[in-house]
């Protein structure tokens, strides 16, 4: 966190491309530009307005309760079921036999068509299931699964009943499972044997048995057969198919109220206690149905809606299960990995049930820009009409190459921000309005109050860098931290009182739009300028020898710290030799000047990344200052910093 002496946020990049959004769109787009001015002259009355797309049992008395803020309550009074509003509402309204999702197993010729009649009936049988093993409203249930039907059917029946699920990422380890079932005191585990993950299976159930193990509050523990691998079977353990099965498909839902707490999520930090991020059901599942509807500008009729995050993380939660299923749309689930059996697995999958708006991630996408783009000519990809994108900020190169090589050179591209703790988008492009500029997140939604301030909280003027916060309350804001009310005062709301600080820099350009930055704690100190990591790297993956990269800081004697690379090449740029390197260097002080070029730049097989896909700079740190690497345990793999290690041993580096 900068002291108010430092200076604000430099403002390096520019981009100059822009994209307006195709004419049939524009004509029969969901929202316009009203919406916006609608929005800014009577906030409240637009999420009021945005309320009604769900069913309620009972109507709200009061839209938002601010007197005790930061803890907020929205549609105070009103009561229903998030289950009831993503399925039972869809059958009774005679959509039953809709699909609602084209399940795709990893193995080939593995899938399974699921309707919304379907999905009812196994709900019902799973929430009735839940009950005869002693979960009742207000349980905590723990969801350690891999991306299969039965994981959305387990969330949904714990939303049925009013039970608390908290999904763990099947990657997680068993200690990181134990302590989330310890943290909210879960007293039921769902799980399988297991999954499968590039080509084979993936055991599950031997992590589950280690943190059972050390909580002894879990009663029962849920099995999912998937893989049919043999596993341990202790006395807590019943299979899926001997109770889930043989319930009755007869449920009926009760209506709770608009501040039921639904799910609790846990921040996957590296240190310190895991934050478990509370939301309740009325105002997250208002946010998250209106968003998907209106980013994605969604034709629950026709539309075959691809979100490719996992189940375990807030983009599943919010945009495969809640927000999809509420507004009753055609989902694609899928269970591997782009990669897996082949690097045009995703392509084959959106030629071959025509998915109309994909959703993912700027790693994932880099990646496949890294694989080159004559992997996905090979498909027909004519039926994508609108893309999105997630997670960290999507560089303007990786943007236009998934626009152009995914998109047709038309799909307009949703460059989305927001977090775990805001619940659903919050700054977004808006596909029938927005010229999109590459890189740039573009402005809060309609009814989303978003400013860019310096260190003692005023806005910053347009053209310059900042921190970006909130400023008024919104639906699907976090409604505490699990148990410790204190820690999230501190940690989102004392930095600039009376705001919400999301905890990243970002810059606003000429015309007002909001660019992100990055994480405030990734931001360097340059020889006096506060340089963004992500600028930095945007300016590198410009380069057509270049599918991503990273950027440090690390302490140099001169300048406070120098900007150290590492990056990753594309297959058919070579070997990343020395020339290559002073290409680079050259590069980034031709695109956003000298101050930002590189000290030295490494070039590596891969980047260290959680297993969100978001890249640990800290363990970078630790190898740019010399430093004996941290903790790696959160990696998708764990060998990827012994492979940089070993690079720089090889002398696969140029340094001024």
């Amino acid at each position: 966190m900068s002291e108010s002496t430092e200076p604000s946020l430099s403002n390096l990049s520019r981009e100059e491309r822009r994209f307006e959004p195709p004419a049939d769109l524009v004509a029969s787009a969901n929202v316009t530009e009203q919406v916006y001015a609608e929005a800014e002259s009577d906030r409240l009355a637009f999420w009021e307005s945005a309320a009604q797309r769900l069913s309620w049992g009972t109507r709200w008395d009061r839209v938002l309760d601010w007197d005790d803020a930061p803890f907020g309550k929205w549609f105070v009074g009103g009561e229903l079921n998030a289950s009831y509003n993503c399925v039972d509402r869809h059958v009774e309204a005679g959509n039953g036999g809709k699909v609602a999702f084209h399940w795709v197993g990893e193995p080939e010729d593995d899938t399974r068509t699921i309707t919304y009649s379907d999905l009812k009936d196994e709900v019902c049988r799973a929430a009735n299931a839940l009950t005869d093993l002693g979960v009742s409203t207000g349980d905590r249930v723990a969801i350690y699964m891999p991306m299969i039907p039965e994981t959305v059917v387990s969330m949904l029946a714990c939303a049925r009943i009013g039970a608390i699920h908290t999904v763990v990422f099947g990657g997680f380890s068993a200690d990181a499972l134990a302590n989330r079932i310890e943290d909210c005191d879960a007293t039921l585990v769902i799980t399988a044997d297991g999954g499968y993950r590039r080509g084979a299976p993936s055991a599950l159930k031997p992590a589950v048995d280690d943190a059972v193990g050390r909580s002894p509050g879990i009663q029962n523990v849920l099995v999912v057969r998937r893989t049919g691998q043999d596993i341990a079977w202790g006395d807590k353990d019943v299979w899926w198919h001997d109770v889930v099965d043989k319930a009755s498909s007869e449920h009926t839902p009760e209506n709770f109220d608009a501040e039921h707490p639904l799910y609790v999520m846990y921040t996957s930090g590296t240190t310190g206690k895991p934050k478990g991020i509370l939301h309740t059901t009325g105002g997250y599942l208002v946010q998250s149905a209106w968003t998907h509807w209106a980013v994605f500008d969604l034709k629950p009729e026709t539309d075959v809606f691809w979100c490719s995050a996992d189940i375990g993380w807030v983009t599943g939660h919010s945009y495969i299960v809640y927000g999809p299923l509420a507004n009753g749309c055609t989902s694609i689930l899928y269970e591997g990995t782009p990669d897996t059996p082949h690097r045009g697995r995703w392509w084959e999958i959106v030629q071959q049930y025509g998915v109309t708006i994909f959703y993912t991630a700027p790693t994932a996408i880099r990646a496949c820009m890294k694989w080159g783009k004559d992997i996905p000519e090979q498909f027909d990809l004519s039926s994508l009409r609108v893309l999105g994108s997630v997670g960290e900020s999507i560089n303007p190169e990786a943007y236009v190459w998934y626009r152009d090589a995914i998109g047709g050179g038309t799909a307009p591209v949703m460059d989305t921000w927001w977090q775990t703790e805001t619940g659903a988008h919050m700054i977004s492009p808006l596909p029938g309005v927005t010229a999109g500029k590459p890189g740039s997140a573009m402005q809060g939604l309609p009814g989303i109050v978003v400013d860019v301030v310096d260190d003692t909280g005023a806005s910053v003027p347009d053209g310059s860098g900042g921190y970006l916060v909130v400023r008024e309350p919104w639906p699907a804001m976090l409604r505490t931290l699990w148990g410790d009310d204190q820690r999230y005062k501190d940690t989102y709301w004392s930095r600039f009182p009376g705001m919400y600080f999301a905890g990243d820099g970002a810059k606003k350009d000429e015309d007002g739009d909001i660019w992100l930055l990055g994480r405030v704690d990734d931001v360097m100190n340059v020889s006096g300028h506060r340089l963004s990591t992500t600028e930095i790297e945007s300016a590198l993956v410009s380069h057509p020898k270049v599918a991503e990269a990273a950027v440090v800081g690390a302490k140099d004697e001169s300048s406070g710290q120098a900007v150290v690379a590492f990056v990753i090449l594309r297959e058919d740029a070579g070997d990343g030799g020395p020339d290559v390197v002073a290409e680079l260097r050259q590069h980034v002080t031709k695109e956003i000047g000298a101050i930002a070029k590189p000290k030295s730049i490494m070039v590596v097989p891969e980047l260290p990344k959680t297993r969100s896909g978001k890249i640990m700079r800290r363990l970078l740190q630790d190898v740019a200052e010399n430093r004996e690497v941290g903790d790696a345990t959160t990696l998708a793999d764990t060998s990827v910093m012994d492979q940089i290690k070993s690079g720089l041993s090889s002398g696969k580096a140029d340094e001024d």
